[in-house]
């Protein structure tokens, strides 16, 4: 067998498709956060908050505070160096996002990001006790919705919604300060593993549940009340995207649904639009598409299908 050829001729490819074609590379730019730190900062995030069920097992309460002063000290450490490098990564790309993060942006250049991510993480860590509080309230949401749920310790462990809010629930801090990159990070390694897509941006009131999770979609500027429950495949979207005279999407304007209190979202149902409001107590039934505001405590289902059962003729 001959060696392989020189791979020059690839290299010399590469490189041109490199050059004629900037997007999708991060060549002569020196800011980026890590995925797998952030990742990683998540992980230890659910030990905070779920103590004794992710990580160390066999806390007590003579270990407890040591192990917590640890975990602390490990997030603010890799929390300072992440906010910075999103702050340096988006002041360095001039990134355009919402009015929030642009007026950070402006305020803080690269030289500023390491003094401005110690206040955020600073902020961050003050909010953790709250944030617990919230996601307890979700937990037991999660329990009193479903009936299949044994105990708490199940719906913590094993249920995808709980990870898909807590991490939300991170994410949104952040974006509300007005970090770049790093709460979409956050939320889109949360929807890889549970296959419920929640935006940073939307606005989610205390004990929210999805019951099983996979293909729920909450868009950015969704607002949702207090005491909701979705189902599996709910879409809270969009109707359309509007754009400007060059055809590009004007950002920043409300474009997902509120949906009030006490409000239950069935199966696959499709809720879009801005202006679109469901009404305190109201159910949507599965399957549905709803672009109109729904009353109070109304009830939307589409009408029984008819069914066709073809029997199959007699065995011989």
């Amino acid at each position: 067998m001959k060696p392989p050829a020189p791979l020059t001729h690839l290299v010399d490819a590469m490189l041109a498709s490199y050059e004629n074609d900037s997007r999708a590379h991060h060549i002569d730019r020196r800011y980026l956060p890590s995925r797998e730190e952030i990742i990683a900062l998540l992980r230890l995030l659910l030990q905070l908050f779920y103590p004794g069920y992710f990580g160390r097992q066999g806390l007590t309460h003579d270990n407890i505070r040591y192990q917590t002063g640890v975990i602390l000290e490990l997030v603010r450490e890799k929390l300072e160096r992440q906010l910075e490098l999103s702050l340096r990564h988006g002041a360095e790309l001039e990134v355009e996002t919402n009015a929030t993060q642009a007026k950070l942006l402006a305020a803080h250049d690269v030289e500023d990001c390491a003094t401005h991510a110690k206040l955020l993480a600073a902020r961050f860590l003050e909010r953790l006790p709250e944030l617990r509080r919230a996601l307890i309230a979700d937990v037991q949401a999660a329990y009193e919705g479903d009936p299949a749920a044994c105990n708490l310790d199940e719906v913590i462990l094993a249920y995808p919604s709980v990870l898909a809010v807590t991490v939300y629930r991170v994410a949104h801090e952040f974006y509300g300060m007005g970090v770049p990159l790093l709460p979409r990070i956050m939320t889109e390694w949360a929807h890889t593993q549970t296959g419920a897509d929640i935006h940073p941006g939307a606005e989610i009131g205390d004990s929210f549940f999805i019951d099983h999770a996979t293909g729920a979609v909450v868009g950015e500027t969704t607002v949702i009340g207090a005491h909701v429950k979705l189902y599996q495949g709910v879409t809270l979207g969009a109707r359309s995207l509007p754009r400007d005279e060059r055809g590009r999407i004007i950002r920043g304007s409300k474009r997902h649904p509120t949906v009030e209190d006490r409000v239950t979202v069935y199966a696959n149902a499709t809720v879009l639009g801005g202006e679109t409001t469901l009404g305190e107590g109201s159910v949507i039934g599965g399957s549905t598409f709803v672009t109109e505001s729904v009353p109070p405590y109304a009830q939307v289902a589409l009408k029984a299908p008819e069914l066709h059962v073809v029997q199959p003729p007699p065995r011989p």
